[in-house]
């Protein structure tokens, strides 16, 4: 595969090489790519959880939440949560 960087893109690379902060231009690309797919293994699994939340709601298990105290009653249910998941 071959990948044709802009000129600025170029310039970067260069710049970052010559600095020191990167081995080569092969790892700038390389490093490029790892951050590229953890932000869409990030966005897949946001989509995942998005259509989980979408499929609950769709068999009735959402809440609805209309007052501050409904909003505070949630807020504890979930650190009671998460406080018993820390002990287990």
């Amino acid at each position: 595969m071959e990948v044709t960087l802009t000129p600025e893109q170029q310039d970067f690379v260069r710049l970052a090489v010559a600095d020191g902060r990167i081995g080569s231009e092969e790892e700038a690309v390389r490093q490029a790519l790892a951050l590229w797919e953890k932000h869409e293994r990030a966005r897949l699994d946001f989509i995942l959880t998005l259509d989980q939340a979408r499929a609950s709601l769709a068999r009735g298990e959402g809440r609805t939440l209309v007052s501050e105290d409904d909003f505070r009653q949630l807020a504890a249910s979930i650190k009671e949560r998460g406080r018993a998941a820390l002990t287990r």
